[in-house]
């Protein structure tokens, strides 16, 4: 049978050619083939001695196995794999299932065996493991129950800076928003976070990190004009400990995809950076099996909310026994006859004041505490710090509707 050039002896090949060639030595080509000298010194010498048909794979064992996996099949994994680089053995499979369902697509071990020989696999460093944490969060067990929000940390452009803003539900995974902003103002952000609630619905929480828009690190309750948005929409904030982002590993994970297959490199300007991530959204929506899923794209899961987008605000609810004070144009708000300074961020909203003891009365902001009144030489003060805590007194709006069971069950 005459001897034919596979892209193996291709390779060696090359080697061999730059053997013959000047200006480098042997330890550096086997480096840069990616090969020990060893093996280097093992293709010189078949080469030396039988020509081009030394350079021929000599494995010790037969080249058919009634196993094997089919040519065709295994030309098809990597051309998903070419066009879908960060896709796994697992993603692809489901994908090619749905595709093909009655071919014999092999198990995920072997689409990545075959995606290892054809060079479409690098090597990846160890990852560092944290141990869960102990913060206690919404369980999404079903869609809009939890949305994340997050701003991408930025990146250049040829022409300009992007500060990627993304939205997400948590329990399908499904990307509501990718955005291409110049900024993390909330000004940018919150005209794209009106768009979604009008198309999807309302949320029953959003979680957030500490960092602008979402929150402040000096104002009362850590509020921002945003997080007051969310409040009188009843939303809940759910805000991840600061340090932490595992605490929001889904919206990471995501993230992580996102600056592989629409960031890297960065477009020529925040048009074409948009154009990017509107492709990436839509594969990650309508293509992109996930493993947390079944397999499942978050299309096919996610539904629109119940809870429409108001036309217009709510007034907020208090429950019974607390006091309800108004909050004027300066910031203040009057208590036992003296004007207190809470922040001028709740400049005309109702805030809610609950005596504790005598001397000592807690303010709210909705279900946000926002600090608490003390009795001092027989002047009040306030003191503020940075609980987000939800008053025991008020159940979340899916409960009150009557469409989840305490446990948050559907």
């Amino acid at each position: 049978m005459p001897w034919r050039e596979s892209s193996v002896e291709m390779e060696r090949m090359k080697f061999i050619l730059a053997l013959l060639e000047d200006g480098e030595s042997f330890a550096q080509i086997c480096h840069r083939f990616g090969i020990s000298r060893q093996t280097g010194y093992t293709w010189k010498r078949r080469f030396e001695a039988e020509g081009t048909r030394g350079l021929a794979d000599r494995r010790p064992m037969a080249r058919t196995h009634p196993n094997a996996t089919d040519e065709g099949l295994a030309d098809q994994m990597v051309d998903l794999r070419k066009k879908h680089p960060s896709w796994g053995p697992k993603k692809i499979r489901a994908v090619l299932v749905k595709q093909a369902p009655t071919a014999a697509w092999p198990a995920p071990s072997t689409i990545g065996a075959v995606l290892q020989r054809r060079g479409m696999v690098a090597s990846r460093q160890p990852r560092l493991r944290v141990p869960p944490s102990p913060t206690e969060r919404a369980q999404a067990t079903s869609p809009n129950i939890v949305w994340t929000v997050h701003h991408k940390g930025s990146f250049d452009l040829i022409n300009g800076r992007c500060y990627p803003l993304t939205l997400c539900d948590l329990a399908s995974h499904y990307l509501l928003k990718c955005e291409a902003l110049p900024s993390t103002s909330e000004a940018e952000a919150r005209p794209h976070l009106e768009a979604a609630f009008r198309e999807y619905g309302l949320p029953e929480r959003i979680r957030s990190d500490n960092g602008t828009p979402f929150a402040a690190s000096q104002a009362p309750g850590g509020l921002t004009h945003l997080s007051i948005w969310w409040i009188k929409l009843g939303i809940s904030l759910e805000r991840i400990a600061l340090g932490h982002p595992e605490q929001n590993g889904a919206h990471e994970r995501m993230h992580r995809t996102l600056k592989a297959e629409a960031i890297t490199p960065g477009r020529s300007d925040m048009i074409e950076q948009q154009r990017a991530f509107d492709v990436f959204r839509r594969v990650y929506n309508l293509e992109r099996p996930h493993e947390g899923l079944g397999q499942r794209i978050p299309a096919d899961v996610y539904r629109r909310s119940w809870r429409p987008y108001p036309v217009e605000l709510a007034e907020l609810e208090y429950p019974e026994g607390m006091s309800r004070r108004q909050v004027a144009d300066a910031g203040s708000f009057s208590f036992a006859g003296e004007r207190i300074f809470l922040t001028k961020l709740l400049a005309g909203e109702t805030i809610g004041v609950q005596p504790r003891t005598d001397s000592r009365w807690d303010v709210y902001f909705g279900p946000v505490w926002v600090g608490q009144l003390y009795l001092q030489e027989k002047t009040w003060h306030l003191q503020s710090r940075q609980p987000t805590s939800v008053l025991p007194a008020q159940e979340s709006v899916v409960e009150r509707a009557g469409l989840v069971d305490a446990r948050g069950g559907a």
